[in-house]
């Protein structure tokens, strides 16, 4: 729990470092045709540089500091969900600049978009996991072994 809250906060801080947290900011490096702004470009490169050390060392250790193993995700195959999912991020974040993680740092700042990001955000959350077990279809069914 205290690495999950430390790495949040140096996740949050950079953020806030290279202004990420400003929707304005990403809006100006998507408009490609207008008045493009590059610096979100190099936050991501920048960001490649720690990823690819962490790859690296986790393919050299046994377990992480702080934990008996690693959580990587064994679902790899792309089905509707991944895709549906990917495709509700980028319209959310190519419409209003925000994507989930400078959305929860811009809430720090107090700025109503943020706020009301976040909400909205929220209530998607909530709306997925009712829809996802009202459609739920893989319900156990008891079935008695034959007689002898």
């Amino acid at each position: 729990m205290l690495a999950a809250i430390v790495c949040g906060l140096i996740f949050g801080a950079g953020l806030a470092i290279s202004d990420m947290i400003n929707p304005g900011r990403v809006l100006a490096f998507l408009d490609v045709a207008g008045s493009w702004d590059p610096s979100l470009a190099f936050v991501m490169g920048g960001a490649l540089i720690p990823s690819a050390g962490a790859y690296i060392i986790r393919g050299r250790r046994p377990a992480p500091l702080l934990d008996d193993r690693f959580c990587v995700p064994a679902n790899r195959s792309i089905d509707w969900k991944l895709v549906t999912g990917s495709g509700l991020f980028g319209l959310g974040w190519g419409l209003v600049g925000f994507c989930p993680g400078p959305a929860v740092a811009a809430l720090s700042t107090g700025r109503w978009e943020a706020v009301l990001f976040v909400a909205a955000m929220l209530v998607g959350m909530y709306l997925y996991r009712f829809t996802a077990n009202a459609f739920r279809t893989t319900q156990q069914i008891e079935v008695s072994p034959p007689p002898p």
